[in-house]
């Protein structure tokens, strides 16, 4: 019931032209719709019609996060608990957001982003047969990662947006970085047992960090990497190890400017695990565990 995942996100691009063909040519994944100023796309193995929209905008930056929710009913209830905390919604009707769009109902956190809640998205398959399939399609470009992973996001009040994500949107904390005053410096949050389906770390409020896309292992992730390489595409940061989630990433930027991970690893998250904490002196490892340190670059502001 509820939440059950991550299901889009929408980021800003000044060239649509050049953002399409990074997408589908480096990262690998497939179009799905075109309209005058926006591109849908969707990692191979999602069954949905699209986890990433494409915007013109004249700067980089997130627009929107989407999440599924599992039933119609769920967008009722969870309406009335984000109306309850008092904020604001609208709700629209499906496909009135765009090709493939299901019913949506639509606020702004108190992180100030812009956030989905997503029921009944159309569903255009994998492109692999019910019946006998192969591991995956043929003809996959760069390095078509099956599915999303998640989103990080920043904002200045990290304890206020993890209250809510937890409290009113039903998330579980799974880790967390807390500073030495007490106050938490990062939370990761889930929906779907694994380490995070989101992230929050402090910054400016409505600003962006990166969107994940998973990878099925530590092969995957160095072949992406010499993919990105082969491309010019500007590395930020790995093939590397992070403590909190203890999964392997790679990061780096599209040609807007938008940060992009590719994920894999990390640990099953019961409902009832307890979470992990990390003290302010231990940061670096937390976020790159070999490393031991956080390059100021990397906290650079997406907003």
């Amino acid at each position: 019931m509820g939440i059950l995942r991550l299901s889009h996100v929408e980021v800003r691009c000044p060239d649509l032209e050049l953002s399409t063909a990074y997408y589908t040519e480096v990262m690998g994944l497939i179009e799905t719709a075109v309209e005058d100023e926006a591109v849908y796309l969707k990692g191979w193995d999602e069954q949905q019609h699209h986890s990433l929209i494409l915007r013109y905008a004249p700067t980089y930056g997130v627009e929107r996060v989407g999440f599924k929710v599992q039933h119609a009913e769920d967008l009722d209830e969870l309406t009335s608990a984000i109306e309850g905390y008092g904020i604001a919604t609208k709700r629209f009707a499906a496909g009135e957001l765009g090709p493939g769009s299901g019913e949506t109902v639509r606020f702004v956190a108190p992180s100030g982003h812009t956030i989905e809640l997503v029921h009944g998205m159309e569903q255009i398959g994998n492109a692999l047969p019910l019946h006998n399939p192969p591991p995956e399609p043929q003809g996959l470009s760069g390095m078509h990662p099956p599915r999303i992973d998640h989103v990080f996001l920043m904002c200045e009040d990290v304890d206020e947006i993890t209250r809510f994500y937890t409290e009113v949107l039903g998330f579980r904390l799974t880790e967390q970085i807390v500073a030495d005053d007490g106050h938490q410096l990062a939370t990761f949050l889930e929906r779907t047992h694994t380490a995070h389906d989101i992230a929050f770390i402090v910054g400016p409020d409505a600003a962006f960090h990166h969107v994940a896309y998973w990878v099925d292992d530590w092969n995957d992730l160095r072949r992406s990497a010499d993919i990105a390489a082969y491309h010019g595409v500007r590395i930020d940061a790995g093939p590397t190890r992070h403590g909190a989630t203890r999964g392997w990433g790679l990061y780096f930027f599209d040609p807007a400017g938008n940060r992009n991970e590719v994920y894999t690893g990390g640990y099953w998250a019961d409902p009832d695990r307890e979470p992990i904490t990390w003290t302010e002196a231990q940061m670096g490892r937390a976020v790159f565990y070999y490393e031991g340190v956080v390059d100021q670059n990397f906290l650079t502001v997406h907003s």
